[in-house]
């Protein structure tokens, strides 16, 4: 399981090529373009809120992408906690292009830090009971950028994508069972991890027999999750393969401590990437020459 907070740098560069052809299509700039050439700039990005840092890499990769010349140091780092007026870089170089980049490079910055701002809220939260696990509910064009915040605010990945592993879900047992489901996927695909989608307890059993690698325990109340906990442990003392428990389904920031400590291994939440509010950060800037 990657556990590293930076994304891949393929998927940044791309995506901040997206970003740039977004804005600047079709005439550039218009509005740098009548900033002197010879006019330089000192300033630095700075957190206006308390959070957690991330969105580094696609902040340096706007600077890089407008002007190589532009100076960016880090002066902190991807997973770092924020405060109103942390420092997060410094930036120095030609005005004109440090104002092409700036919003661009800010709402990486913003966007990718209030999920891992939020993500360590609920870290903190379930307070070591469980793994705060992401999904599939992610931007468009940007899941790995989201999932590398999503662990520099100390959660981790469910799968990354329909390849990953097989998730049978109650739209994909429509036409089958939980056994029959499985032991298909067996024989498809041995190396990967089937993941069954349980509403119920009789399920939960179902799944237990079939020999799912994991469990998601879906929009039960903590109580029966607790019950279906329970079940799983009896079928592992009794010589059954333990698998992976997943809550999942409606937690709330308010409820997931209540989930975290049913016994589970983890709770994952779609509003972790869709419900983050952007996190305020600002680059404040000075002339320095000519």
């Amino acid at each position: 399981m990657n556990t590293s907070p930076d994304p891949p740098s393929p998927d940044v560069e791309a995506a901040v090529r997206r970003a740039l052809a977004e804005d600047l299509t079709p005439f550039g700039d218009l509005s740098a373009a009548l900033v002197p050439a010879d006019t330089r700039t000192a300033g630095a990005i700075m957190a206006r809120h308390t959070g957690v840092l991330a969105g580094t890499a696609c902040a340096a990769e706007v600077f890089r992408q407008v002007d190589p010349s532009v100076d960016v140091e880090w002066i902190m780092a991807e997973g770092d906690r924020l405060e109103p007026g942390s420092v997060i870089a410094t930036v120095g170089g030609p005005l004109a292009p440090i104002l092409t980049a700036e919003r661009t490079a800010l709402n990486f910055l913003s966007h990718l830090s209030g999920i891992a701002s939020l993500v360590a809220r609920w870290v903190d939260a379930a307070a070591g009971g469980a793994v705060i696990w992401d999904t599939r509910k992610t931007t468009p064009g940007l899941r790995t950028l989201e999932k590398a915040a999503v662990r520099a605010g100390g959660g981790r990945n469910h799968r990354a994508n329909l390849s990953d592993r097989v998730m049978l879900k109650d739209n994909h047992l429509l036409g089958t069972d939980i056994a029959s489901a499985v032991a298909r996927s067996r024989e498809l695909w041995p190396d990967r991890i089937v993941h069954v989608e349980c509403d119920t307890l009789e399920q939960v059993s179902e799944a237990l027999s079939a020999g799912a690698d994991a469990l998601l325990l879906d929009n039960m109340v903590p109580d029966v999750v607790r019950e279906a906990v329970g079940i799983a442990h009896s079928f592992g003392e009794a010589g059954g393969d333990m698998p992976l428990l997943e809550a999942s389904g409606g937690i709330t920031l308010e409820t997931v401590a209540d989930y975290a400590a049913t016994g589970v291994d983890c709770v994952s939440s779609g509003s972790l990437t869709q419900a983050a509010p952007a996190l305020d950060i600002g680059l404040d800037l000075d002339r320095v020459g000519p």
